[in-house]
């Protein structure tokens, strides 16, 4: 159940994100990764850390939030105990 809660958040991340990008997410004046992504959509030629910066955060939340979830699975798992 935590490994599934944790994965569930992963993809809720994944997803606002990928509203916002789209404009159907968090209105202007919130700062959100998918809006911030979008926003520099035409200035990431020049300069890519506009795009590397949101990008790069989004990957080590998702994963950050595996890892703990793995990481409670593991310690956690009465299965594991041998």
């Amino acid at each position: 159940m935590i490994v599934t809660a944790t994965l569930t958040l992963g993809s809720a991340i994944l997803n606002i994100a990928s509203l916002g990008f789209l404009g159907v997410g968090i209105n202007a004046p919130t700062p959100e990764w998918g809006t911030i992504l979008s926003d520099n959509k035409a200035h990431i030629r020049y300069f890519p850390y506009l795009g590397l910066i949101p990008g790069i955060a989004i990957a080590i939340s998702v994963m950050c939030v595996n890892f703990v979830g793995d990481g409670l699975r593991d310690a956690l798992d009465p299965k594991m105990k041998r």
